[in-house]
């Protein structure tokens, strides 16, 4: 399929609107692809970044990461007490989360390593039977940590707002609404969604 670089060039070709934020904010750069044995931690920081603003996100992430130790692992966090991931900052629903995905992956009925492997659809599905983890944080985990080029998170604001923004939407698009209008970029839908969360960040043009 390409590399986000590519993609973005094919978009921009396809759809004005894109060529505009090409323009603006260069091609799509999702980030180094983590190694495999990195899975554990991204997953586990995507579940603190659930329904926070991106410093609140890193600053709790950051004070996790001290409360668990130098090796993030599933051991590790198994022997974090709760207190002290509360004390992190964490909500107790996301502290039982990311110890349920812990205790999961060390029990061995979760394989992380092996989701590269699986269709989205399975993708999901394996993730979404750990607790608190919902197609958010599942597509969140495709996009960054699988370097999947075609994910379409309908159920992000910032996607649903960058994109009536982009578009010149009177209102924000429901997720039932922004599914479809995804189509035309397939198979590119996460470089659309990139420039999405871009189009955020600008005001609206006059």
């Amino acid at each position: 399929m390409g590399s986000p670089r590519e993609a973005s060039a094919e978009l921009a070709i396809r759809h004005p609107v894109i060529a505009d934020l090409v323009d603006r904010f260069g091609p799509c750069r999702l980030g180094t692809k983590p190694p495999t044995g990195q899975r554990f931690e991204t997953l586990s920081k995507a579940i603190v970044s659930q329904q926070l603003a991106g410093v609140a996100a890193d600053t709790i992430w950051g004070r996790l990461r001290a409360a668990v130790g130098p090796s993030f692992t599933p051991a590790a966090v198994r022997r974090t007490s709760p207190d002290a991931l509360r004390a992190a900052g964490l909500s107790g629903a996301k502290a039982a989360s990311i110890v349920d995905l812990a205790e999961r992956v060390d029990a061995g009925t979760l394989d992380l390593a092996a989701l590269g492997r699986l269709p989205d659809a399975a993708v999901t599905a394996a993730l979404t039977q750990v607790r608190g983890i919902g197609p958010w944080t599942a597509d969140m985990f495709m996009i960054f940590a699988l370097r999947r080029l075609d994910v379409w998170p309908t159920g992000d604001l910032g996607v649903r707002v960058g994109f009536g923004r982009a578009f010149s939407m009177s209102e924000t698009p429901t997720p039932v609404q922004l599914e479809p209008l995804g189509d035309p970029f397939r198979p590119y839908r996460s470089v659309l969604a990139w420039y999405c969360w871009r189009a955020v960040e600008v005001r609206p043009k006059k």
